[in-house]
Protein backbone atom coordinates (compact mmCIF):
# COMPACT_ATOMS: atom_id res chain seq x y z
CA UNK A 1 0.00 0.00 0.00
CA UNK A 2 2.83 2.22 0.81
CA UNK A 3 4.59 2.06 -2.67
CA UNK A 4 0.92 2.70 -4.24
CA UNK A 5 0.91 5.98 -2.67
CA UNK A 6 -1.32 5.17 0.38
CA UNK A 7 -0.50 7.61 3.90
CA UNK A 8 0.33 5.76 6.86
CA UNK A 9 -3.11 6.73 8.47
CA UNK A 10 -4.82 5.24 5.84
CA UNK A 11 -3.08 2.37 5.54
CA UNK A 12 -3.72 1.45 9.41
CA UNK A 13 -7.53 2.12 9.01
CA UNK A 14 -7.08 -0.38 5.64
CA UNK A 15 -5.63 -2.94 7.96
CA UNK A 16 -8.24 -2.71 10.44
CA UNK A 17 -11.49 -2.83 8.08
CA UNK A 18 -10.23 -5.99 6.01
CA UNK A 19 -7.90 -7.75 8.73
CA UNK A 20 -9.35 -6.97 11.94
CA UNK A 21 -6.58 -5.75 13.60
CA UNK A 22 -4.75 -2.90 13.83
CA UNK A 23 -1.31 -1.73 12.70
CA UNK A 24 -0.22 1.08 14.40
CA UNK A 25 1.34 4.42 12.92
CA UNK A 26 4.87 3.64 14.61
CA UNK A 27 4.42 -0.21 12.65
CA UNK A 28 4.26 1.23 9.37
CA UNK A 29 7.13 3.24 9.51
CA UNK A 30 9.02 0.52 10.86
CA UNK A 31 8.40 -1.34 8.13
CA UNK A 32 8.54 1.59 5.62
CA UNK A 33 12.47 2.03 7.04
CA UNK A 34 13.12 -1.44 6.16
CA UNK A 35 12.40 -0.69 2.60
CA UNK A 36 14.55 1.85 2.26
CA UNK A 37 17.52 -0.26 3.26
CA UNK A 38 16.22 -2.45 0.52
CA UNK A 39 16.02 0.81 -1.89
CA UNK A 40 19.37 1.92 -0.93
CA UNK A 41 21.01 -1.41 -1.73
CA UNK A 42 19.31 -1.09 -5.17
CA UNK A 43 20.47 2.88 -5.62
CA UNK A 44 24.28 1.46 -4.89
CA UNK A 45 24.40 -2.00 -6.88
CA UNK A 46 26.81 -2.69 -8.85
CA UNK A 47 26.27 -1.25 -12.77
CA UNK A 48 27.00 -3.22 -16.00
CA UNK A 49 28.76 -0.94 -18.81
CA UNK A 50 26.11 1.44 -20.37
CA UNK A 51 26.45 2.44 -24.04
CA UNK A 52 23.83 5.36 -23.92
CA UNK A 53 22.89 7.05 -21.54
CA UNK A 54 19.90 9.36 -20.47
CA UNK A 55 19.27 11.78 -17.71
CA UNK A 56 16.24 13.81 -17.03
CA UNK A 57 14.27 15.56 -13.57
CA UNK A 58 10.76 16.28 -12.66
CA UNK A 59 10.13 18.16 -9.44
CA UNK A 60 7.03 17.07 -6.84
CA UNK A 61 6.14 18.60 -3.72
CA UNK A 62 7.53 18.14 -0.07
CA UNK A 63 7.35 20.00 3.00
CA UNK A 64 10.42 21.10 4.42
CA UNK A 65 10.57 22.70 7.44
CA UNK A 66 6.62 23.37 7.20
CA UNK A 67 7.22 25.05 4.01
CA UNK A 68 5.83 23.28 0.40
CA UNK A 69 9.15 23.19 -1.88
CA UNK A 70 9.74 21.82 -4.69
CA UNK A 71 11.99 18.62 -5.17
CA UNK A 72 14.04 17.66 -7.95
CA UNK A 73 13.88 13.73 -8.43
CA UNK A 74 17.07 12.99 -11.04
CA UNK A 75 16.36 10.03 -13.05
CA UNK A 76 19.09 8.06 -14.68
CA UNK A 77 18.15 5.58 -17.69
CA UNK A 78 21.02 3.17 -19.83
CA UNK A 79 21.16 0.83 -22.32
CA UNK A 80 23.76 -2.30 -21.83
CA UNK A 81 26.36 -2.62 -23.85
CA UNK A 82 26.77 -5.99 -23.57
CA UNK A 83 22.64 -7.23 -24.66
CA UNK A 84 20.88 -3.76 -26.24
CA UNK A 85 18.62 -3.40 -22.90
CA UNK A 86 16.90 -0.90 -21.00
CA UNK A 87 17.73 -0.13 -17.23
CA UNK A 88 17.17 2.62 -14.84
CA UNK A 89 20.63 2.95 -13.52
CA UNK A 90 19.36 5.08 -10.30
CA UNK A 91 17.01 7.91 -8.61
CA UNK A 92 18.04 10.53 -6.78
CA UNK A 93 15.96 13.47 -4.74
CA UNK A 94 17.11 16.99 -3.44
CA UNK A 95 16.02 20.23 -3.41
CA UNK A 96 17.75 21.61 -6.48
CA UNK A 97 18.42 20.30 -9.82
CA UNK A 98 21.80 22.43 -9.58
CA UNK A 99 24.91 21.26 -10.66
CA UNK A 100 25.99 19.47 -7.65
CA UNK A 101 22.87 17.17 -7.36
CA UNK A 102 23.58 16.28 -11.17
CA UNK A 103 27.11 15.81 -10.59
CA UNK A 104 26.41 13.54 -7.17
CA UNK A 105 24.44 11.03 -9.17
CA UNK A 106 26.59 10.86 -12.70
CA UNK A 107 29.94 10.36 -10.34
CA UNK A 108 28.16 7.69 -7.82
CA UNK A 109 27.26 5.76 -11.54
CA UNK A 110 30.97 5.84 -12.83
CA UNK A 111 31.57 4.76 -9.42
CA UNK A 112 29.38 1.82 -9.56
CA UNK A 113 30.54 0.76 -13.17
CA UNK A 114 28.46 2.71 -16.05
CA UNK A 115 32.04 3.25 -17.85
CA UNK A 116 32.10 5.61 -20.80
CA UNK A 117 28.88 6.15 -22.79
CA UNK A 118 28.66 6.48 -26.51
CA UNK A 119 26.36 9.22 -26.12
CA UNK A 120 24.67 11.27 -23.14
CA UNK A 121 21.29 12.19 -24.25
CA UNK A 122 19.98 14.93 -22.07
CA UNK A 123 17.69 18.77 -21.82
CA UNK A 124 20.01 21.74 -22.07
CA UNK A 125 19.50 22.57 -18.40
CA UNK A 126 22.77 24.08 -16.72
CA UNK A 127 23.09 22.01 -13.88
CA UNK A 128 23.32 18.67 -15.68
CA UNK A 129 25.54 20.41 -18.69
CA UNK A 130 27.79 21.65 -16.07
CA UNK A 131 28.11 17.90 -14.36
CA UNK A 132 28.09 16.28 -17.44
CA UNK A 133 31.19 18.10 -18.57
CA UNK A 134 32.66 17.53 -14.87
CA UNK A 135 32.13 13.98 -15.32
CA UNK A 136 31.05 12.78 -18.78
CA UNK A 137 33.31 15.07 -20.90
CA UNK A 138 34.73 12.37 -23.08
CA UNK A 139 31.28 10.79 -23.96
CA UNK A 140 29.24 13.13 -27.06
CA UNK A 141 25.97 14.65 -26.11
CA UNK A 142 23.09 14.69 -27.64
CA UNK A 143 20.69 18.00 -26.79
CA UNK A 144 17.05 16.57 -26.67
CA UNK A 145 15.48 16.92 -30.04
CA UNK A 146 12.08 17.57 -28.75
CA UNK A 147 12.97 20.15 -26.56
CA UNK A 148 14.69 21.96 -28.57
CA UNK A 149 11.39 22.28 -30.74
CA UNK A 150 9.79 23.51 -27.45
CA UNK A 151 12.08 26.08 -26.88
CA UNK A 152 12.50 27.41 -30.62
CA UNK A 153 8.86 28.25 -30.19
CA UNK A 154 10.34 31.28 -27.96
CA UNK A 155 11.55 33.03 -31.01
CA UNK A 156 8.81 32.58 -33.43
CA UNK A 157 7.61 36.35 -33.42
CA UNK A 158 4.28 35.43 -35.08
CA UNK A 159 1.48 32.84 -34.43
CA UNK A 160 1.08 31.94 -37.91
CA UNK A 161 4.79 31.17 -37.97
CA UNK A 162 4.68 28.28 -35.31
CA UNK A 163 3.83 25.56 -37.28
CA UNK A 164 6.27 26.64 -40.35
CA UNK A 165 8.92 26.50 -38.15
CA UNK A 166 8.58 23.38 -36.31
CA UNK A 167 8.18 21.48 -39.91
CA UNK A 168 11.34 23.33 -40.94
CA UNK A 169 13.14 22.05 -37.69
CA UNK A 170 11.86 18.49 -38.25
CA UNK A 171 12.94 18.26 -41.80
CA UNK A 172 16.83 18.76 -40.17
CA UNK A 173 16.28 16.41 -37.47
CA UNK A 174 15.13 14.21 -40.20
CA UNK A 175 17.76 15.14 -42.65
CA UNK A 176 19.52 11.70 -43.88
CA UNK A 177 23.11 12.72 -42.94
CA UNK A 178 24.83 15.46 -40.41
CA UNK A 179 25.83 17.25 -44.09
CA UNK A 180 22.51 17.32 -45.07
CA UNK A 181 20.77 18.44 -41.91
CA UNK A 182 23.97 21.34 -41.64
CA UNK A 183 22.89 21.95 -45.05
CA UNK A 184 19.06 22.77 -44.09
CA UNK A 185 20.02 24.72 -40.68
CA UNK A 186 21.87 27.15 -43.39
CA UNK A 187 18.47 27.10 -45.55
CA UNK A 188 16.82 27.80 -42.49
CA UNK A 189 19.26 30.25 -40.52
CA UNK A 190 18.58 32.14 -44.16
CA UNK A 191 15.05 31.59 -44.73
CA UNK A 192 14.18 33.64 -41.44
CA UNK A 193 17.13 36.01 -40.68
CA UNK A 194 14.88 38.64 -41.77
CA UNK A 195 11.25 37.30 -40.71
CA UNK A 196 12.69 36.22 -37.58
CA UNK A 197 16.51 37.42 -36.63
CA UNK A 198 16.18 36.16 -33.01
CA UNK A 199 14.89 32.79 -34.03
CA UNK A 200 17.84 32.86 -36.92
CA UNK A 201 20.37 33.66 -34.27
CA UNK A 202 18.94 30.60 -31.60
CA UNK A 203 19.19 28.51 -34.58
CA UNK A 204 22.48 28.36 -35.11
CA UNK A 205 24.10 28.32 -31.95
CA UNK A 206 21.56 25.95 -30.37
CA UNK A 207 20.58 22.99 -33.11
CA UNK A 208 24.18 21.90 -33.87
CA UNK A 209 23.62 20.51 -30.46
CA UNK A 210 20.51 18.13 -31.51
CA UNK A 211 22.86 16.84 -34.33
CA UNK A 212 25.25 14.63 -32.43
CA UNK A 213 23.04 11.56 -33.28
CA UNK A 214 24.00 11.82 -36.84
CA UNK A 215 27.26 9.61 -35.31
CA UNK A 216 25.30 6.52 -35.01
CA UNK A 217 23.99 4.30 -37.53
CA UNK A 218 20.28 5.21 -39.01
CA UNK A 219 18.37 2.44 -37.41
CA UNK A 220 19.70 3.92 -34.10
CA UNK A 221 19.23 7.81 -34.44
CA UNK A 222 15.25 7.49 -33.23
CA UNK A 223 15.44 6.10 -30.12
CA UNK A 224 18.81 8.17 -29.62
CA UNK A 225 18.17 11.52 -30.81
CA UNK A 226 15.25 12.69 -27.36
CA UNK A 227 15.30 12.05 -23.44
CA UNK A 228 11.44 11.18 -24.41
CA UNK A 229 12.17 7.50 -22.68
CA UNK A 230 12.55 9.59 -19.08
CA UNK A 231 9.51 11.80 -19.71
CA UNK A 232 7.45 8.26 -20.42
CA UNK A 233 9.50 7.03 -16.94
CA UNK A 234 8.55 10.08 -15.36
CA UNK A 235 4.56 9.93 -16.19
CA UNK A 236 4.24 6.57 -14.83
CA UNK A 237 6.11 7.79 -11.32
CA UNK A 238 3.43 10.88 -11.36
CA UNK A 239 0.83 8.56 -12.14
CA UNK A 240 1.63 6.82 -8.29
CA UNK A 241 2.81 10.25 -6.68
CA UNK A 242 -0.58 12.11 -7.62
CA UNK A 243 -2.31 9.89 -4.88
CA UNK A 244 -0.20 11.12 -2.20
CA UNK A 245 0.11 15.13 -3.81
CA UNK A 246 2.10 17.02 -0.78
CA UNK A 247 4.91 13.83 0.64
CA UNK A 248 5.78 14.65 3.88
CA UNK A 249 9.84 14.81 3.79
CA UNK A 250 12.13 13.88 0.81
CA UNK A 251 12.98 10.22 2.20
CA UNK A 252 9.29 9.35 1.33
CA UNK A 253 9.13 10.66 -2.06
CA UNK A 254 12.83 8.64 -2.69
CA UNK A 255 11.04 5.85 -1.25
CA UNK A 256 7.95 5.64 -3.79
CA UNK A 257 9.60 6.57 -6.58
CA UNK A 258 12.70 3.66 -5.92
CA UNK A 259 9.85 1.39 -5.77
CA UNK A 260 8.08 2.27 -9.50
CA UNK A 261 11.52 2.69 -10.80
CA UNK A 262 12.62 -0.79 -9.64
CA UNK A 263 9.55 -2.68 -11.04
CA UNK A 264 9.82 -0.92 -14.10
CA UNK A 265 13.70 -1.86 -14.68
CA UNK A 266 12.99 -5.46 -14.02
CA UNK A 267 10.52 -5.61 -16.77
CA UNK A 268 13.16 -3.88 -19.45
CA UNK A 269 15.78 -5.88 -18.13
CA UNK A 270 13.77 -9.29 -18.82
CA UNK A 271 12.02 -7.85 -21.93
CA UNK A 272 13.06 -6.93 -25.55
CA UNK A 273 16.38 -5.90 -26.81
CA UNK A 274 15.62 -1.87 -27.00
CA UNK A 275 18.90 -1.42 -29.39
CA UNK A 276 21.05 -3.77 -30.93
CA UNK A 277 23.90 -4.31 -29.46
CA UNK A 278 26.47 -4.31 -32.21
CA UNK A 279 25.52 -0.44 -32.90
CA UNK A 280 28.86 1.45 -32.99
CA UNK A 281 29.57 4.67 -33.16
CA UNK A 282 30.32 6.15 -36.48
CA UNK A 283 33.01 9.02 -37.47
CA UNK A 284 30.69 12.19 -38.62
Amino acid sequence: MDLQGVSTRRVTTVMGELCGFEVSSTQVSKLTAELDGEFEQWRARPLPEISHLFADATYYKVRIDGNVRDCATLIAIGIRRDNGKRLVLGASCALSEAEVHWRDVLTSLKQRGLGIPDSVTSDAHVGIRAALRATLNSSPWQRCQFHLQQNAQAYVPTKDLKQKVADDIRRIFNAEDRAHAEAKLAGFIKTYEKSAPKLATWAEQNIPEGLTVFGFPEASRQRLRTSNMCETLNSQIKRRTRVVGLFPNEPSLLRLVTGVVIEISEEWETGKIYLQPETKKQPN
